[in-house]
């Protein structure tokens, strides 16, 4: 696959020279992950490629940063470790308050607030800022998650890519027509078939959602004005958005409901999604040992490495002690409760190969947060999913998969060992999960064009064309009551009730007139 997948790419190489690219990752787990696959793939296709990375986001056990040998080149940048140890300490936090259900905006505002404070201190380090100004780069590629991406890119005066690691409704303010009578509003928790109080409710959402950009953007506004030259931009978060010469979305229809989408976008969901690879010996083993039963998958996310709340941690463990498959769980062990046994069935790793474990034959079902990676990787291997969505577009993606029938979902709040254990049972025996799966793996894969090749096609095409203004619509830069039509409707309310109001006005004089004349 990868000797067709690079095969393909030299054929469809166009002529362009290699370009110097900066891929910016401010945050680490799957965000660098995602960098790190589309820096090797720009690097295998001829471009000289350099990642900004900063180190010390939250710890995650079993990830490496070291990069790949021969591969595309590092910047990197580190906070300090006082303050990486009280954010890991927050973090760490966090993460309770996600498995105890208690994921808000003041949370997300909250963790915008580190982020902001890291890209201040970022853009304050005069010498690396100074070294990748001087290295005059062609093109960046941002995580679009983080504001500071787009600020760090105006700093250097580099055009850029945003490349968003979810779905289409992320972005607040990139302009793509989204009729809330059948395209759910981000965090609204909505299928794309909504009834009266559906729609009523996607609705509240569309207003609330700029308000919720404003307030993000307010944090990073004061960053803005201590180190951009032309200070905050005066369109704010909307404006830096629109400024990006092309959008990549990491999903495909496969997942994400069907919708309009404008030029200036891409969908290459999937970037970490590859054939399974055979797997270690003693893994092998153990899977082997269930029969054809087969094994269950475990995982929360790569920036969750344990379970902190022990009521739910026992009602997990409980039910998977009720299954006959094996339950291959990443967890950290140091932090497994001394005084709960683990039961045979259930094995605890630092880390997993994803991919090559849901690419087994025997892999019954993939157990997770609802991450997109982790829903796409179910997808392209076919694999049912029991989602336990924790926090930001989970509880949205896990609705996409609920509606295409690749699985089913369950509150961390309202686990217990029987719903679970019957859940898992059920997923795992009903052929229509399966059947789903492998219908929308067949539409994952179907796509003549892989994902990663798909975004270096359009990136190149993009500096082959010398910006993405071609692909931009004159409604980018409208004022809002003309592309709202508001300014028209105002003429046509004048010139249509002008003269009506001005007919009455007249009528009502000469009725007066009438009547002063007879009493006289």
């Amino acid at each position: 696959m990868e000797i067709v997948f690079w095969t393909f790419s030299l054929l469809a190489l166009p002529l362009l020279q290699s370009a110097k690219i900066l891929t910016v990752c401010l945050i680490g787990g799957s965000h660098y992950l995602l960098l790190d696959e589309i820096s090797h793939s720009l690097h295998q296709h001829g471009h000289e490629v350099r990642m900004l990375l900063q180190l010390g986001n939250p710890v995650i056990t079993g990830l490496s940063y070291a990069g790949r040998a021969d591969s595309y080149k590092r910047s990197s940048w580190s906070v300090g470790e006082k303050y990486i140890k009280e954010y890991n300490a927050w973090f760490l936090e966090q993460q309770t308050q996600f498995l105890l259900g208690r994921d808000d905006f003041n949370g997300f505002l909250n963790f915008m607030g580190h982020l902001s404070f890291q890209c201040d201190k970022l853009l304050g380090d005069k010498e690396i800022i100074t070294s990748l100004q001087r290295e005059s780069y062609d093109m960046a590629i941002l995580d679009a998650f983080n504001p500071c991406s787009f600020i760090v890119a105006h700093k250097l005066g580099v055009r850029y890519v945003a490349f968003y690691p979810g779905s289409l409704n992320g972005p607040l303010s990139i302009a793509l027509p989204s009729p809330v009578s059948y395209i759910p509003v981000f965090g609204s928790r909505l299928s794309d078939h909504m009834n009266l109080w559906g729609r009523a409710k996607n609705l509240f959402y569309s207003f609330l959602a700029p308000v919720g950009q404003e307030i993000v953007w307010s944090i990073f506004k004061e960053v803005t004005e201590r180190h951009l030259e032309s200070g905050p931009p005066p369109g704010g978060l909307s404006e830096l958005h629109q400024g990006a010469e092309l959008w990549a979305f990491n999903t495909d229809f496969s997942l994400e409901f069907p919708q309009p989408l404008m030029p200036y976008t891409v969908l290459v969901g999937g970037l970490l999604s590859k054939p399974a690879k055979p797997l270690e010996q003693d893994l092998e083993s153990w899977i082997s040992s269930f029969g054809e039963a087969g094994f269950v998958v475990v995982t929360l996310g790569s920036m969750v490495s344990s379970v902190s709340v022990d009521p739910l941690l026992v009602e997990l463990v409980a039910g998977f002690s009720r299954i006959p498959q094996g339950v291959l769980w990443r967890y950290d062990s140091q932090h497994w409760p001394l005084h709960m046994d683990r039961p045979p069935n259930l094995r605890l790793v630092d880390w997993l190969p994803i991919n090559d474990l849901l690419g087994h034959k025997k892999a019954r079902l993939f157990i997770t947060h609802g991450g997109q990676n982790s829903l796409l990787q179910a997808v392209y291997h076919a694999v049912p999913v029991l989602g336990i969505p924790l926090f930001g577009d989970q509880f949205d993606n896990m609705v996409r998969a609920e509606t295409k029938g690749l699985g089913l979902t369950i509150n961390p709040t309202q686990i217990t060992r029987e719903q679970l254990s019957a859940t898992i049972q059920t997923l795992i025996e009903d052929i229509r999960f399966k059947s789903s799966a492998s219908s929308l793996s067949r539409i994952h894969k179907s796509h003549p064009v892989p994902p990663a090749l798909r975004l270096i096609q359009w990136v190149e095409h993009i500096l082959h064309s010398g910006g993405g203004t071609h692909l931009r619509p004159a409604s980018l830069v409208q004022p809002w009551y003309q592309k709202y039509m508001l300014d028209l409707v105002l003429v046509l309310c004048v010139g249509l009730l002008g003269p009506a109001a001005l007919g009455w006005a007249l009528c009502r004089n000469k009725n007066r007139r009438d009547e002063h004349q007879k009493i006289q």
